[in-house]
Order: C-alpha cells, then structure tokens, then sequence
C-alpha cells in the first residue's frame, strides 16, 4: 500500500484515498498514522487504498506562519487538497493536545460524509467535538484501535 506525503504529487492516487488527519504534535505524540497504516496494509485490500499522510518527517518549526512562506503554504495547500481528495477522513484528536487545526478540518469536513473522529476522553474541547459529530452524523470512535476496526 502506497502512502503519499506532503511532498509527493496527488495526481494520480488510487482510488480509496485514507487522509489521517488530526494530532501530530512532532515528538510528544506517537506515530499513530503509522500504526493505521501497517493495519490497512496487513487487513485491507492493500492495492484499493493508500494513505494521505500529512506527517512530515523534515517538519521545521521555525517556517514562518504565513501564506507567503513557500514551505509552510505547500503543507497547507497539500492537506486541504488530501482532504478534499480522500474518500475517507480519520481525525484523531490526541488528549494531550489541542490541534486547533485539526478542529478546523473536522468544521469544514462535518458534512462531507466522510469523517471518522477518534476523540478520547480528556481532549480539551471534547464536548464540542461531540456537538459537531452528533449534529451532523459524523462517527465517533472513543479509541484509535474502534476506528481502525470499523475500517
């Protein structure tokens, strides 16, 4: 199975794209998009999917926040355009972290059909998240591993 990151081209991706999208905080939260991906690859029709993975492994912090800054804007544009482009969406929002994009995601995707949210216990805005999902029919997994299953 074929996972793509922000520097690869999304031209030409099969036709089941996963975008795994919610917490990253680089270094205080494990890789879970990696744990994803090894249970599509040993679970799934591997060759009918791949990933859209918008951790980047050469991430610097210290590009500049700004639509003007070339790198930063490139991992942008990349996410919104794997967003649009995936057929299913896993948002994973870590309890330890706020991922206030990620929130952003989950508004412009509620109503895409699309939306699996992974949302434990103790995730600061939880009950906002539960709002979102319920009102729109967005599913809701507790834990990491429940949504992984329901794949």
């Amino acid at each position: 199975m074929k996972q793509y990151f922000p520097t690869d081209s999304l031209v030409d991706i099969p036709e089941h794209p996963i975008f795994l999208g919610g917490s990253i905080e680089m270094g205080s939260v494990e890789d879970w998009q990696e744990e994803i991906s090894l249970y599509i690859s040993e679970h799934l029709d591997a060759d009918k999917f791949c990933i859209l993975n918008p951790r980047r492994k050469n991430w610097d912090s210290s590009w500049q926040q700004s639509k003007d800054h070339p790198f930063f804007r490139g991992q942008v544009e990349w996410e919104l355009l794997g967003l649009e482009k995936a057929k299913t969406i896993i948002m994973y929002l870590h309890p330890e972290t706020k991922a206030p994009i990620s929130l952003l995601e989950l508004g412009l995707h509620a109503q895409s059909g699309k939306l699996l949210v992974v949302c434990p216990c103790g995730y600061w805005r939880k009950g906002n998240v539960d709002i979102v999902c319920e009102r729109y029919g967005v599913l809701q997994f507790e834990t990491l591993n429940a949504a992984i299953e329901y794949l």
